[in-house]
């Protein structure tokens, strides 16, 4: 298709070319082989050209493809199917039935029996007796008298004073002396010693691993199984089973430190401390004495007597006579008697009987701190009838239901898909290429000149018309 539309486009571009190439030539008549003139103006003229083109023509084709319809097609499946079936069996058990027995036996509590008595009680109580008492007692009552009396005291007062004295001060001068300072030097010396030396190489020796023994699982081949209800292959794969392998012995290398014993000689190095004497400069001081003087100003206190007089109250305590009266409560003794009554409590032995059922108890030490009260118990004999539980084994049988799965051959019909070819047609549009030929304008020509040789396949100009020769 592509090529059918692309060669009048090859035509018109090579049309081109060809009208380009004659219009650079000179604008002579031109004569055609075949003789045709469309038109003739007075000097100027049109020529033409026959062209051959391709074009294309659309026809439609018939074709055929194929179809697949699926047609249903009946099928009989066997296959197995497990069914439960229930069974039944007889099982023998054991179990404890309990078994009862009536016991009596004889025990001893204490009965409390009360008893009321009287008694009389001697007891003494405090009575208070009140008697009133007189006193007199003194007091001292404060008088205050006021008072002036004149002091004398001494007060210091400065007296300042300007004194002049001279002082002796020491007043360094420094001095420059040399002296020869005796230092020692450390001198390197240069000795060889021989010594041992522990050394050694490194060897490469060769070991063996053994292999690792190990477990692994392989599946047989499997196979495949036609599956008759989805008309298709079903791949089964075999059982797994384990083998014992073991991989192969590895060979290692290693390296190995071989010491041993050499002899050298070095050179060292020893400092041997040399004296030497040089001379260095100091300075020493020496103090000089100066003398000076100064003034300064001292300040001296000077005892002065003065008087002053001050006010100031005595108290004088007068002694004052007074009577109180107050009340003594004394307690005397007095005795007096009360009946109580009071309940003794004495035990009288009587005698019970009384059913009760034991239970079996397993003994555990234990210990607490309580407080408990002491009653004098009288021993007193009873009978009780208590029941015993002994555990005796019987046995039993049972009916247990349980399941079977019994497998069971059954047959079913199965609907399959079976894929039937057939031919449809349809129509298709087909582009068929045709060559035609064409009047196609060349330019136009004026009578200017003689005119030139036409060429033999177009009959235009030899040279202008673009042809091959």
């Amino acid at each position: 298709m592509k090529c059918f539309i692309g060669a009048p486009i090859m035509a018109a571009v090579a049309l081109a070319l060809a009208t380009s190439q004659a219009g650079a030539a000179c604008d002579c008549a031109a004569n055609y082989s075949n003789g045709e003139a469309a038109a003739t103006s007075g000097a100027s003229r049109t020529l033409y050209r026959t062209e051959k083109r391709m074009i294309t023509e659309e026809r439609c084709e018939t074709r055929y493809r194929t179809v697949y319809d699926r047609v249903p097609v009946e099928r009989v499946v066997n296959y197995t199917k497990h069914v439960t079936e229930q069974r039944q069996k007889q099982v023998n058990y054991t179990v404890m039935v309990p078994s009862y027995e009536t016991k009596t036996r004889t025990y001893t509590v204490n009965k409390p029996v009360w008893e009321t008595r009287t008694r009389e009680i001697n007891y003494t109580v405090m009575k208070p007796v009140y008697e009133t008492k007189t006193r007199t007692y003194t007091v001292n009552k404060p008088v205050w008298e006021t008072r002036t009396r004149e002091i004398n005291y001494t007060v210091m007062k400065p007296v300042y004073e300007t004194k002049t004295r001279t002082y002796t001060v020491n007043k360094p001068v420094w001095e420059t002396r040399t002296r020869e300072v005796a230092y020692s030097v450390r001198v390197a010396v240069p000795y060889t010693k021989t010594i041992n030396v522990n050394t050694g190489s490194w060897e490469t020796q060769q070991y063996t691993i053994p292999g690792r023994t190990y477990h692994k699982t392989v599946r047989t081949p499997g196979k495949w199984v036609y599956n008759a209800a989805t008309c298709s292959c079903c791949y089964c794969p075999g059982s797994c089973c384990k083998i014992e392998c073991t991989t192969e012995p590895k060979v290692c290398c290693k390296k190995v430190w071989v010491p041993r014993c050499e002899t050298k000689e070095i050179c060292c190095t020893k400092y041997v401390c040399e004296p030497r004497t040089r001379t260095v400069c100091y300075k020493v001081c020496t103090m000089v004495p100066e003398c000076k003087s100064c003034t300064y100003q001292v300040c001296r206190m000077v005892p002065e007597c003065r008087t002053k007089t001050c006010c100031y109250k005595v108290c004088k305590m007068v002694p004052e006579c007074k009577t109180c009266t107050y009340q003594v409560c004394r307690m005397v003794p007095e005795c007096r008697t009360k009946t109580c009554c009071y309940k003794v409590c004495t035990m009288v032995p009587e005698c019970k009987t009384c059913t009760y059922q034991v239970c079996r108890m397993v003994p555990e030490c234990r210990t607490k701190t309580c407080c408990y009260k002491v009653c004098k118990m009288v021993p007193e004999c009873k009978t009780c009838t208590y029941q015993v539980c002994k555990m005796i084994p019987e046995c039993r049988t049972k009916t247990v239901c349980y399941n079977v799965c019994v497998a069971q051959q059954c047959s079913k019909t199965v609907t399959c898909t079976k894929c039937v070819p057939r031919q449809v047609a349809y129509t298709v549009k087909v582009c068929v290429p045709r060559c035609v030929e064409i009047q196609v304008p060349c330019r136009i020509v004026t009578d200017c000149c003689d005119p030139a040789p036409a060429c033999d396949e177009c009959g235009a100009p030899a040279g202008d018309c673009g042809c091959k020769g």
